[in-house]
């Protein structure tokens, strides 16, 4: 009997011996980090241009993050836009440091350009670091108040002149593939460096609105206007719809075939990553799990909760894991159903 105690005691011992370990070892670990981070400077590089919806943002994740990461680094934020966010991206995945000093913050679009734009990336997704996104995106279709567009249908039957950023953007792919696929007649007019010059450009009449552009940029950068009615939502590119969009119709409710429907969801995985934030490969994994328990309690943080709501941003984030995953699951799309989407874009160019 004595002896069945022993054995049992000798486990029991080793079990506490294992986890007495792993918690020291986590501890080590975390005291390492901080100590990495200690005196540092973190920068968030933004491939979008000043006053976007991802600037404003990422500028808001820079005030707070700094105080969840250990040793408590400063953060700047700078900015290097061009092609889509791929200028930024490739930069970073080439020759960004891996030590986790640097954060990339791109379009939603990026991480399917290796499928859609080949050309333009220089990146595998899948091997980038993925910190986390600060909220789902909903995609609002909207037309300047003086233009003659003024439903969904109405797109179907007359032409649409929308502002983008470039290829890789929603503001050009969404409207580019809904041309194939539905028989829409966007005109899309590449080379605004941010959605505000986009907004510029609908005053003096260069274009009639945007095809696909965040409601919550919308909202932080020209929430007077709906309020004035001097622009309106009349669709909305999302898997479902956002809450205060109820009575505006989902471009997705058009598509009919398998085929159209895979490809529109090809399309809009992005908008579940909303607004990313990714590391360059081979940061060390402690750094790179710091960063995302950083930006994770970042999004709880009753601070950035409050700037949030007072720039009309809205949070509902992706944890660094759950992008990874999903990137990895968007790269294994079917060949067939990439080609479509690709030979729609293509057919704007």
């Amino acid at each position: 009997m004595s002896t069945r105690r022993n054995r049992a005691a000798a486990v029991a011992g080793g079990v506490l011996t294992i986890a007495v370990a792993a918690v020291t070892a986590a501890h080590a670990q975390q005291d390492d980090v901080a100590a990495f981070y200690a005196g540092k400077q973190v920068r968030i590089i933004v491939g979008i241009g000043v006053g976007s919806g991802y600037d404003t943002t990422a500028r808001l994740v820079g005030r707070h993050i700094g105080e969840h990461i250990p040793g408590k680094p400063d953060v700047i934020v700078s900015n290097q836009p061009g092609a889509g966010s791929a200028t930024m991206s490739n930069a970073l995945y080439a020759t960004g440091a891996r030590d986790g000093t640097v954060i990339g913050a791109p379009f939603n679009g990026m991480p399917t350009m290796p499928l859609l734009q080949p050309e333009s990336a220089r990146f595998d997704p899948t091997k980038l670091g993925w910190v986390g996104s600060a909220n789902r995106a909903y995609q609002a279709t909207y037309v300047w108040h003086t233009a003659p567009i003024k439903s969904m249908q109405d797109i179907l039957k007359q032409t649409f002149v929308v502002g983008s950023q470039a290829p890789g953007s929603s503001q050009h792919d969404y409207p580019a593939v809904a041309n194939v696929l539905f028989g829409t007649k966007f005109k899309i007019i590449n080379g605004y460096e941010a959605t505000p010059k986009i907004h510029l450009a609908m005053e003096r009449g260069e274009v009639m609105g945007s095809a696909a552009t965040s409601f919550s940029t919308v909202k932080a950068t020209t929430g007077d206007w709906i309020k004035e009615k001097k622009i309106s939502v009349i669709a909305q590119f999302a898997m479902k719809k956002h809450p205060e969009l109820r009575d505006v119709p989902l471009w997705l409710d058009l598509a009919k075939t398998d085929e159209q429907k895979l490809a529109m969801r090809l399309l809009l995985v992005r908008l579940e990553w909303g607004v990313p934030y990714f590391t360059p490969p081979e940061v060390p994994a402690a750094r790179l799990t710091a960063l995302r328990r950083a930006f994770d309690e970042t999004m709880k943080d009753p601070g950035y909760r409050a700037e949030s709501e007072r720039a009309k941003l809205e949070v509902d984030p992706m944890t660094g894991e759950e992008i990874q995953k999903l990137v990895a699951e968007t790269m294994a799309t079917p060949p067939a159903v990439v080609k479509l989407v690709r030979d729609a874009m293509a057919a704007q160019h």
